[in-house]
């Protein structure tokens, strides 16, 4: 299976799907719609629409039926990064080899960009009720917003800022990552095959994978950065040798989740297999 070819193919469709979903830069308010194009467009490696795709696809549906939670994923993936680049929260200047958000627009406008990506995602997966239906729209709506709020995304980012080295355990770790990173990623996987029509326990076992693949995925994120110094990483009790292993056994038991779906599921698992073995 040639990934390569595979995200060549598929990668045009998210984009043209995401350009179709944001406003001009032209649009009044603009430094407010060019803030929110400023690092969506171009984007990073798009890893979460591709899992979306790839999981339609696995349960014998198409990546075009997973197009809108796809879009909703990413838009809520660059919500985070545009709010995480803060000089509140992490305080980058850079991201992706350009300015954060904050320095090229002000905070202010950072903020605000962030909080209308957020809103803009639930309103693409409303509209998908037109195509999908009103009961599949609504269960991928509510999957993303558990994924997001206070037991996800934003609860796990709010235990990362206030980590404390004291209490210092690789499970306390892993409970931010699968917060903070899995649950997107699960979301994403979910997504697609539920728009797909998947049936429930395919979703279960996709749910589980998303998590188990985020976790992997956040450990090697540790080992690319090597920690920079942050007491929430994998690195700062496993070290490199044991992050490695700890890595490759969620990657493999992510893998043994999608086993039953057989051959159509083989680009998930070798999206899988990239998102942890990747060297960028």
């Amino acid at each position: 299976m040639d990934l390569r070819a595979y995200r060549a193919e598929r990668s045009p469709l998210a984009e043209a799907f995401l350009e179709g979903c944001l406003p001009p830069a032209d649009q009044p308010p603009e430094a407010l719609h060019g803030a929110m194009r400023h690092l969506v467009f171009p984007g990073g490696k798009r890893l979460r629409p591709l899992l979306t795709m790839a999981s339609a696809e696995a349960v014998g549906g198409s990546a075009e039926q997973a197009l809108p939670a796809a879009a909703a994923v990413e838009l809520i993936h660059t919500y985070s990064l545009i709010h995480d680049d803060l000089p509140c929260m992490d305080d980058d200047a850079e991201r992706r080899g350009r300015p954060s958000v904050h320095v090229a627009f002000g905070e202010a406008v950072a903020v605000l960009a962030g909080d209308a990506l957020q809103a803009l995602a639930f309103e693409v997966l409303a509209r998908a009720a037109d195509t999908h239906g009103p009961a599949l729209a609504a269960a991928a709506a509510l999957d993303l917003a558990r994924a997001v709020g206070s037991a996800g995304l934003v609860g796990g980012q709010v235990d990362d800022l206030a980590f404390d080295p004291a209490t210092l355990s690789n499970e306390r770790i892993e409970s931010v990552h699968e917060r903070k990173s899995a649950a997107l990623i699960a979301a994403a996987v979910v997504g697609g095959a539920r728009l797909a029509g998947g049936s429930d326990p395919q979703l279960a076992d996709l749910a589980r994978f998303g998590f188990e693949v985020g976790i992997a995925f956040q450990i090697a994120d540790d080992l690319l950065d090597e920690g920079e110094d942050d007491p929430c990483s994998s690195l700062t009790v496993l070290g490199r040798e044991g992050a490695e292993k700890r890595a490759e056994w969620w990657l493999a038991n992510a893998l043994d989740r999608v086993e039953s779906l057989g051959s159509p599921a083989e680009v998930l698992r070798e999206l899988a297999r990239f998102s942890v073995r990747r060297d960028t």
